[in-house]
């Protein structure tokens, strides 16, 4: 799926722009009334269309696209009203692969002149290698089906071409030293992946700073975080945690933020540095 950046950082009501979720919760919202309405429960109505009760739930609560049978069925059980039909054809997919509390952020990386972020949890999105991001979505709970797999590596893949595709774009990431001692994925994986983020350090549109070990206490404590700048001056953010994520655009939170960050990059290894001791981990695996 492409996008017009005019589209996402140019217009002025930028911030109310529709995101593919909404129509997944306004759809969920017709078959939950219609559900309540026929006198239903979600495990009767489970029954009836087939369908785990989690799936159902998942569905009339906006986090699942339904399939085409689920839909027919759905019709069938709650009297042939035309409604949901209807509605199905307004459901936008987004793009394949991206969370959808994710695919707002991931439209604006795509026009922003500078991206930084800190991670503590795993390499960052953007710096993964192929077999370092199939590794961590193999071990997803509850586990990706094939399929869902392809298309999460797939989107990962592409999302990261940002940082060769734009090399007018700033990119600044810390993160912190035992994501790359854990070797997710095995000696292998965690090879392949420092020799990817020791290539990508030497692009000049790229900073890598490493958070050591050693460092007690630190500006970051409060977990993950992304920040950009927009080509017309807005500076955003992105907090993100289990099974959720919030663009961040009030002024003041987002100063706040990006004070953070920029006392995270004093504490950290400057780059040099932590090229230094990717190299040492790298050595020793």
């Amino acid at each position: 799926m492409t996008t017009d950046s005019t589209d996402v950082a140019g217009s002025a009501d930028w911030e109310r722009e529709p995101d593919p979720s909404d129509s997944l919760r306004t759809f969920g919202a017709v078959v939950q009334a219609l559900r309540e309405h026929a006198g239903l429960s979600r495990a009767q109505f489970a029954e009836l269309v087939r369908f785990s009760k989690h799936t159902v739930a998942s569905v009339e609560l906006g986090r699942r696209m339904p399939d085409e049978s689920f839909v027919e069925r759905a019709e069938d059980a709650l009297g042939n009203t035309g409604a949901l039909r209807k509605a199905a054809r307004h459901l936008t997919r987004g793009e394949p692969g991206l969370a959808a509390w994710f695919r707002r952020w991931a439209r604006l990386e795509r026009v922003a002149v500078s991206l930084c972020t800190y991670e503590c949890r795993l390499v960052p999105g953007l710096l993964q290698s192929e077999g370092y991001a199939r590794a961590a979505f193999h071990n997803s709970v509850p586990p990706l089906t094939d399929e869902q797999m392809e298309a999460q590596v797939a989107a990962r893949m592409q999302r990261k071409e940002l940082i060769r595709a734009r090399p007018n774009t700033s990119f600044s990431f810390v993160m912190e030293e035992h994501i790359l001692v854990r070797q997710l994925g095995g000696a292998e994986v965690a090879c392949e992946q420092l020799d990817h983020l020791l290539d990508i350090a030497e692009l000049r549109n790229v900073t890598i700073q490493i958070m050591p070990t050693s460092i007690v206490c630190h500006a970051g404590l409060d977990g993950p975080l992304a920040l950009l700048e927009t080509p017309d001056g807005k500076r955003l953010a992105y907090s993100e945690g289990q099974k959720n994520g919030r663009l961040i655009a009030d002024v003041t939170e987002a100063a706040v933020l990006h004070q953070r960050y920029a006392t995270l990059r004093s504490q950290a290894h400057n780059p040099l540095d932590s090229v230094g001791l990717m190299r040492r981990i790298r050595g020793a695996l």
